[in-house]
């Protein structure tokens, strides 16, 4: 046919080897591409080298700045093209960071990071989109995630949570 076809791999990271470079740069990837839409949505200018101050340690030290959290890598063909952050704290499990190369999208490459995220079910989980990324608000919603009462106070930015009871009812 033409088409290689290309093994999908979703994997705990490993920040303090080999994959804290690949991290590094798909959250950098994710938060240009979110500041971009800001930008053009909420209003302003935005330019990549202007990352702002707040997500430099995320970006230049990922193994320290998610010391705490689960982090998954994707692998598409050994070449990593997505990541999801999980943090955790006492009431909820919350998606931090969600990000797929533009290029892997429509290999099922979001859909599997998505599922590695919210694999432990033993709280509720939680996530904050914005509310023009439509393609995440129908991936989230196809796992169970609905809108509810914003914790932010940011506009146009979408709360939504997997609550506990309906995680039990999935089992």
């Amino acid at each position: 046919m033409g088409t290689e076809l290309r093994s999908l791999i979703v994997r705990p990271a490993d920040l303090s080897g080999p994959d804290a470079e690949a991290v590094s740069r798909l959250v950098e990837a994710y938060l240009i591409q979110t500041e971009r839409e800001k930008a053009t949505y909420l209003g302003g200018t935005f330019r990549d080298a202007d990352l702002p101050e707040r997500y430099r340690q995320e970006v230049d030290h990922p193994e320290r700045a998610y010391l705490s959290a689960d982090v998954y890598v994707a692998e598409l063909g050994n070449s990593p093209v997505g990541v999801v952050v999980v943090q955790q704290t006492a009431e909820a499990r919350e998606i931090k960071r969600f990000w797929v190369e533009p290029g892997a999208r429509g290999h099922r490459v979001g859909s599997a990071l998505m599922d590695a995220a919210i694999r432990q079910q033993d709280l509720p989980i939680r996530l904050t989109v914005w509310d023009w990324r439509d393609d995440a608000i129908r991936l989230y919603g196809k796992r169970g995630f609905i809108p509810v009462p914003s914790w932010e106070d940011r506009p146009r930015l979408l709360c939504m949570e997997k609550r506990l009871d309906a995680l039990e009812a999935a089992r």
